[in-house]
């Protein structure tokens, strides 16, 4: 997996490739720390087709960081990893934009 930040202020775009699951999530988890002076993050998944609940763990704590400080969105979630965020009740927690 790879994560690529995009800083420009108080906007941060984690950009993710691969799968997010128990080996790779705690390199995602690495990027809460990153978060210090971020009023509006965003995730995009473009490039992620599974994530398991060890991602969606970290994906919840950014939320909770993000609650304190500003607003995440969740962006190009395939019908995959909706249909995880979906079977885990989690769409309401997140701003979510399905990809086109």
């Amino acid at each position: 997996m790879e994560v690529n930040l995009n800083r420009d202020g108080e906007k941060l775009v984690i950009a993710v490739d691969g799968r997010i699951d128990t080996l790779t999530s705690p390199q995602l988890e690495e990027k809460i720390s990153e978060l210090d002076g971020v009023k509006d993050l965003i995730i995009d998944l473009k490039d992620v087709n599974y994530i398991s609940s060890a991602g969606l763990r970290v994906l919840i704590s950014m939320q909770y960081v993000m609650d304190d400080q500003g607003s995440l969105k969740i962006i190009n979630v395939c019908k995959n990893v909706m249909d995880i965020f979906e079977a885990t009740s989690l769409t309401d927690m997140f701003e979510i934009e399905k990809m086109d």
